[in-house]
C-alpha cells in the first residue's frame, strides 16, 4: 500500500506542476478547437501540432536554419569589417582633398 501511495503523491505533483505551467490549459484549449471543428482533419496529431506551432520543423531544418545563422553571422562580420576599412578611406581621402583645398 505505501508503494501505492508513493505513486499517487508523484502523479498528484506532477500534475500541479502541469497546471501551474499552463499545460494542462494549453491542451485543453486544443482539444476543445479540435472537438468543435465541424470537419474533423484526418489527422488529429497533426492539428495539435499546428495548433502548438510545432509544424515542419524537423531536426533536419533545424540543423539547415543553424548552419544558415551561422554564415550570416560571418558575412555580416565581413561585411562590418570592410565597411570599417572603406570608411577610414573614405575620410583619409576627405582630409587629403580638404588639405588641398586649404592649400589653394
Amino acid at each position: 500500500m505505501a508503494h501505492y501511495r508513493g505513486q499517487d503523491n508523484k502523479r498528484e505533483q506532477f500534475r500541479r506542476y502541469l497546471e501551474q505551467a499552463g499545460v494542462v490549459e494549453s491542451l485543453t484549449s486544443v482539444l476543445l478547437s479540435l472537438y468543435e471543428q465541424p470537419e474533423k482533419p484526418s489527422n488529429a496529431l497533426e492539428f495539435v501540432r499546428q495548433q502548438f506551432g510545432a509544424t515542419g520543423t524537423t531536426c533536419e531544418d533545424t540543423a539547415k536554419l543553424q548552419h544558415e545563422v551561422i554564415d550570416l553571422r560571418q558575412k555580416c562580420a565581413r561585411l562590418t569589417e570592410e565597411n570599417k576599412d572603406l570608411k577610414a578611406k573614405l575620410q583619409r581621402y576627405e582630409s587629403v582633398l580638404q588639405d588641398g583645398a586649404n592649400a589653394n
